[in-house]
């Protein structure tokens, strides 16, 4: 700014001016209104960009990491109850020590994965989980009469 109180830049107003080759009608900065209009495409653009990285979540498929976890935690938990009833219910019909490691050892398993689960390591607990009861079931099956 100048002791006037003006800054130093230059402002200089101009109308539309007529391109006579073209037949375009220009804008201030110069550009013809198809580059306008590109201009303007490119502005709505980053500012739908700006509104995509402010909430990732909206645009993106599937469930957000926290709503992973807290499903796998409801799961375990759902299993972990299953697998406590079950162990009542076959103890109820034979007394067995290897009926408590089976299913004694699925519940420490579904606990497991809660925990795995609230770290976040979900996809580790929902391997470990489909496989260890699986390898109840299967024990069960197999090796208890």
């Amino acid at each position: 700014m100048d002791a006037a109180g003006r800054s130093g830049e230059a402002t200089v107003e101009q109308g539309p001016v007529e391109d006579e080759q073209a037949g375009h009608g220009r804008t201030e900065e110069g550009r013809t209104e198809h580059d306008q209009a590109e201009h303007d495409e490119a502005e709505q653009d980053r500012a739908d960009d700006g509104q995509d990285d402010a909430d990732p979540a909206e645009s993106r498929m599937g469930l957000t990491p926290r709503q992973a976890r807290r499903v796998r935690v409801v799961l375990a938990s759902v299993m972990m109850a299953a697998m406590a009833v079950l162990l009542v219910v076959r103890l109820a019909t034979r007394h067995s020590v290897l009926v408590v490691g089976v299913y004694g050892a699925a519940l420490i398993l579904c606990g497991i994965v809660i925990e795995l689960a609230r770290n976040g390591r979900t996809r580790l607990g929902t391997w470990l989980l489909g496989l260890g009861l699986a390898a109840a079931i299967a024990a069960d099956w197999l090796l208890l009469p």
